[in-house]
């Protein structure tokens, strides 16, 4: 199974970055050793676990946000230490954490919504990945669509318009789930919340497995 850190990124805020890479994390876990690291100060990551206690949480959890220049080493210690590596990244197209994250990283997941907004400020992200592929020539990225309706015209829309995209975009998606934020409420994963999360897993299983074949 490939291993290697697996950045979740965009530089727009409220796309779904942190819950993508909260219930990423806690799939990839259920494969082998996992550990989420919260790179955004908004603490996003460590407030949700913290929620629940951490005792739901089947995988490790650090934080970059105060590593300052010690970054790439706090990243090199945990990769050592964990098969897969899940990083919240800041909604930022430049600053310390995302340069050394895209520089390390094996795959970037940028999450976009559904509306033309989102995607406009995708196109600064799919310039950033490529310039990242000159210096991390291993790095591939795919866009996931989150939020989707599937009886929504715009979304069918949109996933026309991001095929456009010189970065591939997921076959598997996130759909519209009242358990996302349920999950977020009560601190957990929504492998954590029974048949509420059921349709929810599905959705992180499909994406899982797409990428780990990037």
């Amino acid at each position: 199974m490939d291993s290697g850190i697996i950045a979740v990124i965009n530089q727009k805020g409220g796309t779904g970055k942190t819950t993508l890479a909260l219930n990423l994390a806690a799939g990839l876990a259920r494969r082998a050793s996992t550990c989420l690291v919260d790179g955004d100060p908004q603490r996003s990551v460590t407030q949700w676990v913290g929620l629940g206690g951490g005792k739901s949480a089947n995988f490790g959890v650090t934080s970059l946000v105060e590593a300052e220049s010690d970054i790439a080493n706090v990243l090199a210690k945990v990769a050592d230490k964990y098969h897969f590596v899940v990083v919240d990244c800041p909604p930022l197209l430049k600053g310390p954490i995302v340069d050394v994250v895209l520089r390390c990283a094996r795959r970037v997941l940028i999450p976009v919504l559904p509306s033309p907004v989102d995607l406009w400020a995708s196109v600064d992200m799919v310039s950033l990945i490529n310039g990242a592929k000159k210096f991390n020539t291993t790095l591939s990225a795919g866009l996931l669509l989150n939020q989707m309706e599937t009886r929504n015209a715009l979304s069918h829309v949109l996933r026309e318009a991001v095929a456009e995209f010189e970065i591939p975009v997921l076959a598997a998606c996130m759909q519209r789930r009242a358990a996302y934020r349920s999950a977020a409420v009560e601190g957990v994963s929504v492998y954590e919340m029974g048949k509420r999360g059921q349709l929810a897993v599905a959705d992180i299983e499909a994406i899982i497995k797409e990428v780990l074949c990037l």
